[in-house]
C-alpha cells in the first residue's frame, strides 16, 4: 500500500502536526473558486431574492430552486463523473457546502439533498442503483431525502420500529413504519428508508420511490426555523420495495447510517460557516450605519468586542473544517488504492476514520453560529428583534444545527467515547501516552520559556493535550465500563478536546500563512490566534476542574489539579486591543474580510 494517512482519527492528540501537512482556505485553486462563484452566484440569482416566498413554502417554488441548481450541476459536487456528476474532491464538496450554507432553507434542501438525500446511493448502491437514480439526482430530475428518524427513535435510532418483510413470492419487501423529520420529505422523489427485515436487531437500507402505492405523507411541520424547508412525517403502508431496492447487505443499513451521519456531522460544519460570514457582514453592515449619541455604534469598544469574536468563532471553525476535510481526501485516496477496497466503501471508511473530528466539527460549528447569530441581534438592539430585518430568520434558522444529525449532547459524548475506544483497540497509542504524561505528574514543573511565537503557541497547545489525555487516563481508570454514564465527565473532556483541535488548526493556518506570502492583514491573523488560544486555556481550565471533581480519586485529585495549573499557565494577553484590532478591519472594509 503506498498511501499512508498524514494522521489518524483522534491522532492530534499524540502527535504534533506540521503546517506544510494541513490544507488552507487561501489554498483553493481556480476551479474551486470557479465553482464557488457558481454557488454565491445562484444564491443572488434564485434564493436571496424569494426568501419570503420560500419561508411562506410556496408550492413547488422549492423543488424548482433545487432543480435548477441541478441544472447548473451543483447537485452532483460529490458524484462520480459517470453517474452525471463532477467527482470532485471532499475539500471542494465542502467549500460548495459553505457557500450554499448561507442559504437559509434552501441550505437546508440543499444539503439534505446532496449529502445524506444522494450520497446513501453514491457509496452503497450497484451500478444498476446508480444509474436508475443517483443519475438523476446529481441532475436535479430527481430529489433526495433519508428517513431515518421515528416517533420513539431520535438519538437512539436503532431502536426503531420500521419493518420489511420479504413477500412470498420472493420479488418484493413489504414495508410498514412512520418515519418523521424528513427533510425534504414534501418533495422528494427518492427515499433512503432504513427498515428491520423481519427480527433482525439492525436496520436495513431500501430505496423507496414516493411515487408508489402506501407512501403517505403527512402535511409540512410548523417548525420554529428554517421554515422554507420542507419536513413531514411519511408512513409506509404495506409498500412492494423491490428486492433489487435493497440499498448494500441485510443488516448494513445501521452502518450506513452512521457513517453517512459522520459525512452529514463534518458538512454542518461547512454549512455554518457560509451563514456565519453572511450574519458577520450584515452585523458590521448596520453598525457603520447606526448612529447613537452623534457617533456610528462601530466606534464603541462594546461593539468591537462582539465583532471581533464573531471573526474569531468563525476564522477558527474554518481553519478546524479544511484541516480535517483534508485528512478525508488523503484516507479516501488511501483505501481506493486498497486492494478490494471499492469507491463508496473507502469513502465511507475514511468518514468513520475521522467521526471524532466530524463530531467535534458538527459542535463547534453550530455553537460558533448561535454565537454570532445572537450577537447579531444584539447589535442591532431593538431593530433586530424586528422580524423585518435579515437578524431575525440568522436567528431561528440557525437554532436547529445543534439538533440536526445529532445532538450536541450526543456528539460531545461521542468525541470522548470515539477516541477512548480507539486507543483502549491498540488503534491509536492513546493510553501509552497518557500513561507518560499522568506519570511525569510528581516531578512537573513549569519549563515555560518564550523561544519563538509558534514555539511557544506549540508549546501551549501540547500542554492543552497533556490535560485531555491524563483526564482520560483517570476517568478509565476510575469509571472503567461505567465510564459511559458519567456523561458530565465526559462532556468536560469533549470540550477539552475540541477547543484543543480547533487551537491547533488555528495556529497551524496561521503558521502556514506566515511561511507562505504573508498577506497584509497577518498581524490580524496572529491577534485571532492570540485571543483565541488565551481563552481557551482558561476554558479547558474551568472544564478541566469539573472533570477532577467529578472523578473524585483521591489519590490523584491533587495530582491532576498540579497539572492543570502549570499546563495552562499562559502568558497574558491584551485582548481588549487585539479584538479593537480585528474589528477595526472589519469595520473597514465593511464585510467579512478574513
Amino acid at each position: 500500500m503506498e498511501k499512508q494517512l498524514t494522521i489518524k482519527g483522534g491522532e492530534f492528540l499524540l502527535k504534533q502536526t506540521k503546517p506544510n501537512e494541513i490544507f488552507i482556505p487561501e489554498e483553493f485553486n481556480e476551479e474551486q473558486k470557479m465553482i464557488a462563484q457558481t454557488c454565491e452566484d445562484f444564491l443572488e440569482t434564485e434564493v436571496f431574492p424569494n426568501l419570503e416566498r420560500i419561508d411562506h413554502q410556496e408550492e413547488g417554488l422549492m423543488a424548482s430552486i433545487v432543480k435548477k441548481a441541478g441544472e447548473l450541476g451543483l447537485l452532483g459536487v460529490s458524484i462520480q463523473e459517470e453517474y452525471q456528476g463532477f467527482g470532485q474532491s471532499f475539500v471542494t464538496s465542502m467549500l460548495a457546502s459553505e457557500k450554499m450554507g448561507a442559504g437559509h432553507s434552501f441550505a437546508v434542501a440543499y444539503s439534505a439533498h446532496t449529502g445524506i438525500g444522494s450520497l446513501p446511493i453514491a457509496y452503497y448502491g450497484t451500478h444498476e442503483q446508480k444509474m436508475k437514480y443517483l443519475t438523476k439526482l446529481a441532475t436535479g430530475e430527481y430529489a433526495g431525502a433519508y428517513c431515518l428518524t421515528e416517533p420513539g427513535a431520535g438519538s437512539d435510532a436503532n431502536s426503531g420500529k420500521t419493518k420489511a418483510v420479504l413477500s412470498p413470492d420472493g420479488k418484493h419487501y413489504i414495508l410498514n413504519g412512520q418515519k418523521m423529520w424528513i427533510t425534504n420529505g414534501g418533495f422528494a422523489d427518492i427515499q433512503t428508508v432504513f427498515a428491520k427485515i423481519d427480527n433482525d436487531r439492525v436496520y436495513s437500507a431500501f430505496i423507496v420511490e414516493r411515487a408508489w402505492d402506501g407512501v403517505v405523507l403527512n402535511p409540512e411541520e410548523k417548525k420554529m426555523g428554517i421554515k422554507g424547508s420542507s419536513t413531514r412525517q411519511i408512513f409506509y403502508n404495506d409498500v412492494k420495495v423491490p428486492v433489487e431496492n435493497l440499498l448494500g447487505k441485510r443488516g448494513e443499513g445501521f452502518r450506513i447510517a452512521l457513517n453517512i451521519l459522520h459525512m452529514g456531522r463534518i458538512k454542518l460544519g461547512g454549512n455554518v460557516l457560509g451563514a456565519a460570514k453572511r450574519a458577520i457582514s450584515q452585523s458590521v453592515n448596520y453598525t457603520n450605519e447606526r448612529k447613537q449619541f452623534g457617533t456610528l455604534i462601530s466606534n464603541f469598544g462594546s461593539i468591537k468586542h462582539k465583532l471581533a469574536e464573531q471573526v474569531i468563532k468563525t476564522f477558527t471553525t474554518e481553519s478546524a473544517v479544511y484541516r480535517v476535510s483534508k485528512d478525508i481526501d488523503i484516507a479516501i485516496d488511501m483505501y481506493k488504492a486498497m486492494e478490494g477496497c471499492d469507491y463508496g466503501r473507502a469513502i465511507m471508511d475514511a468518514f468513520g476514520q475521522y467521526g471524532s473530528e466530524a463530531a467535534i466539527m458538527k459542535v463547534f460549528g453550530s455553537e460558533a453560529l448561535d454565537y454570532v447569530v445572537d450577537e447579531g441581534v444584539q447589535v442591532m438592539g431593538g431593530m433586530g428583534f424586528s422580524a423585518e430585518m435579515p437578524a431575525d430568520r440568522s436567528y431561528r434558522d440557525s437554532r436547529i444545527n445543534r439538533i440536526f444529525e445529532g445532538t450536541n449532547e450526543i456528539n460531545r459524548l461521542l468525541v470522548t467515547d470515539t477516541i477512548i475506544k480507539r486507543g483502549q483497540k491498540g488503534e491509536i497509542k492513546l493510553f501509552e501516552k497518557a500513561k507518560e504524561v499522568v506519570a511525569g505528574l510528581d516531578n512537573l514543573k513549569n519549563t515555560y520559556a518564550p523561544k519563538g511565537y509558534f514555539e511557544d503557541k506549540a508549546f501551549f497547545v501540547e500542554n492543552f493535550k497533556n490535560i485531555a489525555l491524563m483526564l482520560m487516563e483517570a476517568a478509565v481508570n476510575k469509571f472503567e465500563r461505567t465510564l459511559v454514564n458519567e456523561q458530565e465527565v465526559m462532556n468536560s473532556i469533549a470540550d477539552i478536546l475540541m477547543n484543543t483541535y480547533v487551537a491547533e488548526s488555528t495556529m497551524l493556518r496561521v503558521q502556514k500563512l506566515e511561511s507562505g506570502q504573508t498577506p497584509d492583514c497577518m498581524s490580524l491573523y496572529r491577534d485571532i490566534l492570540d485571543v483565541y488560544v488565551f481563552e481557551t486555556s482558561l476554558l479547558i481550565y474551568k472544564h478541566a476542574m469539573d472533570a477532577i471533581y467529578s472523578i473524585d480519586d483521591n489519590a490523584m485529585t491533587s495530582k491532576l489539579i498540579k497539572g492543570v495549573e502549570i499546563y495552562t499557565k499562559l502568558p497574558g494577553v491584551n485582548t481588549k486591543d487585539a479584538r479593537r484590532r480585528i474589528a477595526n478591519k472589519l469595520i473597514e472594509e465593511n464585510k467579512y474580510c478574513f
